[in-house]
């Protein structure tokens, strides 16, 4: 039986009166969110004779209720979901039902045919495709687009995902559980699993809202002021961002004199942080934790709490985890954190992460970057690019940057700047400042301006890593030139 769908029954029976999910017009308790999702499994149930037994359920849908009454009831029904961000192309959404081999397609709208989720109408379409192979067990399939290659199904069971929601409760403790504001779409696992299930399974209120009243239409070009203004104003108490949406928020208080008196925890997570960013944080009065994790593990691995938290780590292993290092250095995950990939190799127990890292004598983890991206220069240095761009990224006047310089004799960078038309000697000068914080190996000695990564063109995962491959491929020439350049 799934741990949050129990703790629906057992927080309305506790507190009748508790707000269990809201959005701009509407709020459901416990026991409403239990029967919305009860109504809503039958109908889908009734669907059942028309597609193939077991085959997964896709869902294109913004943030809102009917988006988690449609998970839940498809928890209630055993039946394996596929969530499909919105910002995926239509080549990948197209790659990732055949893939999957989905049976239905839910979306906004009417279709084949339709059904009802906290009062939104939504069209099902079905679909044709041919059977993939499942782990058994699996009960969500999330894609995940490395730095080459088509996206990979990882598939999870509703025990994975709910080990790291309930060792998130344990560690950060239910007094934490309050309003809940989703900034990330609930279609990228770790809002769904730490966001969505953490907060029902300790018993606060999830306020979902679509992205256009976020100021999120576009999540790559936030419209900074109305994204304040709703997180003020809503009075979230909890957020999880990327770093690139805490830089928004740090830009906005910093400048615009925006606060946020009743957030008590924003845990940030996908990408590495610049321990100046998290500096900044803490100085506005930003209650920021920094954690890690990889879709593998079900989203979260280590997390920094209120009460336990260490500058430049990542915080301690989940409870339910068992984490260790490789001989060289590689962070190694079980006991099983997932099953395996869709239509590909079943997972059977070690999950080798393919990120470096070190662990202190508290069980404090750090990162020190990825294998696989790790630079080995002319002179035979190794340097984590994420390393370089940490440091590049915390000076205000750049907003993206990626590091280069394999089997070259020193690193350059692809940078954006935080405003397009940014002159390059005020450039060079915060490249000047983030080189003063580096050992000259690990300095920038070249670099170029570029437009802001582009998720369409391939160049950034949903949670808006950099797929490095993608985006390096279209600067060859930049990056092959031999001679110094300092200028754009």
């Amino acid at each position: 039986m799934s741990r949050v769908l129990d703790a629906l029954t057992r927080h309305a029976a506790a507190t009748p009166a508790a707000i269990a999910l809201s959005d701009a017009d509407r709020t459901w308790t416990y026991a409403e969110l239990a029967e919305a999702v009860d109504e809503t499994a039958g109908q889908l149930e009734g669907l059942s004779p028309h597609f193939r037994a077991g085959a997964p359920v896709a869902i294109v849908l913004d943030n809102s209720p009917a988006w988690v009454v449609l998970d839940l009831a498809l928890v209630r029904l055993g039946w394996p979901s596929l969530p499909i961000p919105a910002f995926f192309t239509p080549a990948q959404r197209s790659h990732v039902l055949a893939d999957a081999g989905a049976g239905l397609l839910i979306a906004p709208g009417e279709d084949d045919a339709s059904i009802e989720a906290a009062g939104a109408r939504l069209g099902v379409a079905l679909l044709a495709t041919a059977p993939t192979d499942l782990p058994e067990g699996t009960a969500k399939i999330t894609y995940t687009s490395g730095s080459t290659g088509q996206p990979k199904g990882v598939c999870l069971s509703q025990d994975q995902m709910e080990a790291v929601a309930a060792s998130l409760v344990e560690v950060i403790g239910a007094d934490y559980a309050g309003k809940h504001l989703p900034l990330l779409p609930l279609s990228i696992l770790l809002e769904n699993v730490a966001g969505l299930y953490t907060t029902l399974l300790a018993g606060g209120r999830y306020h979902v809202l679509p992205a256009a009243d976020l100021g999120l239409d576009n999540p790559f070009r936030p419209d900074l002021a109305k994204l304040a203004a709703t997180i003020a104003g809503e009075k979230a108490t909890s957020l999880i961002l990327v770093p690139e949406l805490l830089r928004a928020l740090l830009m906005v208080m910093s400048f615009a004199g925006a606060r946020f008196p009743d957030l008590s925890l924003v845990a940030v997570g996908g990408a590495k942080v610049s321990p100046k960013l998290l500096d900044q944080a803490a100085a506005l009065g930003l209650p920021v934790y920094e954690g890690y994790g990889l879709s593998e593990c079900a989203s979260v691995v280590a997390l920094n709490t209120p009460g336990a938290h260490r500058a430049g780590a990542v915080g301690k292993p989940l409870p339910h985890l068992d984490v260790t290092l490789s001989a060289d250095g590689e962070i190694l995950v079980g006991p099983r954190p997932f099953l395996g990939y869709a239509g590909g190799m079943v997972n059977e127990g070690v999950v080798a992460t393919g990120d470096i890292g070190g662990q202190d004598a508290d069980g404090f983890l750090s990162i020190a970057g990825r294998r696989g991206a790790t630079i080995i220069t002319a002179y035979g240095r190794n340097i984590a690019p994420e390393w370089v761009e940490s440091e590049l990224l915390a000076q205000p006047e750049i907003r993206q940057a990626i590091v280069f310089g394999e089997a070259q004799p020193e690193l350059g960078a692809l940078i954006v700047p935080l405003m397009p038309d940014l002159d390059a000697a005020t450039l060079a000068r915060a490249v000047e400042r983030a080189n003063a914080n580096l050992p000259a190996y690990a300095r920038v000695a070249r670099w170029q301006v570029r437009p802001p990564l582009d998720p369409e063109a391939g160049e950034l995962t949903g949670n808006g890593r950099p797929r490095r491959a993608a985006i390096l491929a279209n600067h060859r020439p930049f990056i092959e030139a031999t001679e110094q350049e300092t200028q754009p």
